[in-house]
């Protein structure tokens, strides 16, 4: 089989899975609960939310160790177990996709501000995390490192840099923007042309956005990054739509068939991965699928 590469370089479109974290949810679950630590008290819950997804079609399947860097699990008290649950979460994703399709490890922010952006802490001195949390992945059987849902390029650059170094996987970056008076920008202020170009000089293969918007900002989001970086991999995961606070609870209104019909415009605008994040379930990720499918047969 070709590697994941080769097949975007290729000009192929590939199809990336939905959400994560709203799935473990439902299946129980709770606030307070480390999610990472479900690969190893709950692995059939979270093999069955991956095989959910490559039932419904996707090419690529990311793996529940989002927080699963030494800083995020310090909260919970399991930073020494950082090797076990990347490495755990990596096996659990590939025996659900096998050898039809890709593992992206999911590496998320550490949740800390870097010097120059209004924190203390030197963005070098998140590198020794996200190598570790690479290599696990690595040693799992991940196909690439997914840097996800990042405001910050200096750390995002740290977790990039940490892969190619570490590991001979792919390094894809998203970045999560919110639209301002100056247009789309992350938390510190980064706009998604300045992300793409930092990114891809730290050395990322493939560099988008994720989180934060529903289909239709992310259009507009995906045409930015393309202006900037023509040749560049560009990869998308919208929102089900901009959360909605009701009775205490979140929801995502976007429907699978909403989303579906706006993906020839999201891959017109520039991207070349598509899939889903917040609110997103095997059901949007079967429609997404098929829009692509429809879209490549013409």
């Amino acid at each position: 089989m070709k590697t994941m590469m080769e097949r975007l370089r290729a000009g192929e479109v590939l199809v990336c899975d939905g959400a994560m974290g709203t799935q473990l949810m439902e299946r129980g679950l709770t606030a307070g609960e480390c999610p990472e630590e479900w690969c190893v008290s709950h692995p059939e819950a979270v093999r069955a939310i991956a095989a959910a997804y490559v039932e419904s079609g996707a090419d690529i399947v990311e793996t529940n160790s989002f927080g699963g860097s030494t800083h995020k699990l310090e909260a919970y008290g399991m930073s020494d177990r950082l090797a076990e649950l990347n490495r755990a979460a990596a096996e659990l994703a590939r025996e659900a996709m096998g050898v039809q399709g890709y593992v992206a490890g999911s590496v998320g922010p550490t949740g800390l501000f870097v010097q120059g952006e209004g924190g203390r802490i030197a963005a070098s001195e998140l590198y020794d995390s996200f190598a570790r949390q690479a290599i696990a992945l690595a040693e799992g059987g991940a196909d690439a490192i997914c840097v996800e849902t990042m405001w910050s390029v200096k750390e995002a650059a740290q977790a990039i840099k940490a892969t190619k170094e570490n590991t001979t996987l792919a390094a894809i970056c998203t970045f999560t923007f919110n639209a301002g008076p100056k247009g789309y920008r992350t938390s510190v202020g980064v706009s998604p042309e300045k992300a793409a170009l930092a990114a891809l000089e730290a050395g990322a293969d493939v560099v988008g956005a994720n989180c934060g918007n529903g289909i239709e900002q992310m259009i507009e989001i995906a045409r930015l990054m393309r202006s900037a970086a023509p040749g560049a991999v560009i990869m998308i995961q919208a929102n089900a739509g901009l959360p909605v606070f009701e009775d205490g609870k979140t929801f995502y209104r976007q429907s699978p068939e909403f989303m579906a019909q706006r993906v020839g415009e999201l891959i017109a605008a520039g991207a070349n991965i598509v899939g889903g994040c917040c609110g997103t379930t095997p059901a949007h990720i079967a429609a997404i699928c098929g829009a692509c499918r429809e879209l490549a047969g013409k």
